[in-house]
């Protein structure tokens, strides 16, 4: 039996993933691939090369600050804005951070296998990356349309995988699993002020509409595979462009996760996506 864990897109709360994947890992439940859209992208390919050490990946997000992956260039912004760029802004500092997570690594060259959903531009198509440099990987993955900009692979211009599938369960159907964990990140469930940001209007649009595409991807999926979703957290009133929140995400998503892990993966009756749809044997 191949066992896939499927890691969503969902910006800061990304955070959440990783508390999912401490727990998941404790539990010694281990998969034979992953596969990630967005964060979960990076959240994937970073597990994949270290799936017994989630601890230093807890230390990355922790560390992590809005300017590192969203640094400000007023001038840059506004020429977006004004139709003279096709971003809001640029992907250097995003670069920069993976160079130092991920360093040079091949998609192909991971402890474990791992797979990242990216979009085509030109076609709307969805493109899944097994091979090639992990941060052009994951680059790609992540740059949301109008505030990355997209990335030129192999002669097709990519953009976040989440513009069309969030959370890639048909990717790890495909690829053979018959065992699928989604760790979904959930959404701000909960806000009490619209984002502040047009990133972070951006990103919480994007996290609200695939949301529904994931309850519609379990229901498909369901008697194909042994398909467990892992419950995400709600209310959740973190912003997904704000990461000063990724110490109390990590934890609480650990200690749900844990605690669902040991109640036996029950359904939830709040959330359809929720909860496994065959029992834990």
């Amino acid at each position: 039996m191949a066992t896939a864990f499927v890691l969503a897109g969902g910006g800061s709360l990304g955070a959440t993933e990783v508390g999912m994947l401490a727990a998941l890992t404790e539990a010694d439940v281990r998969p034979d691939f992953v596969v990630g859209t967005s964060v979960g992208a990076a959240n994937a390919v970073w597990f994949a090369l270290h799936p017994s050490d989630v601890d230093s990946l807890v230390s990355h997000w922790v560390s992590l600050r809005r300017s590192d992956v969203f640094p400000v260039r007023p001038v840059r912004g506004l020429l977006g804005l004004l139709g003279l760029r096709d971003h809001l802004v640029p992907n250097t500092g995003l670069r920069r951070l993976l160079d130092r997570s991920l360093g040079p690594i091949d998609l192909t060259n991971t402890e474990i296998g791992v797979h990242v959903g990216a979009t085509d531009v030109l076609t709307g198509a969805e493109v899944l990356l097994s091979k090639g440099p992990a941060v052009d990987a994951v680059l790609a993955s992540t740059a949301i349309p109008a505030v990355f900009p997209p990335l030129n692979l192999g002669g097709r211009y990519l953009m976040d995988g989440g513009a069309v599938n969030n959370t890639p369960v048909s990717h790890a159907v495909e690829l053979g699993a018959d065992q699928v964990w989604v760790l979904p990140t959930g959404y701000a469930c909960a806000l009490t002020s619209p984002p502040r940001s047009a990133v972070g209007v951006a990103l919480q649009a994007l996290t609200l509409l695939v949301n529904h595409r994931l309850e519609a991807d379990v229901e498909r999926y369901r008697e194909l595979v042994e398909l467990r979703v892992v419950p995400p957290l709600c209310p959740l009133r973190v912003s997904p462009a704000d990461f000063r929140h990724a110490r109390e995400l990590i934890d609480a998503a650990y200690a749900s996760t844990r605690e669902w892990l040991t109640a036996g993966c029950p359904t939830s009756p709040r959330h359809q996506a929720c909860g496994t749809t065959r029992p834990v044997s």
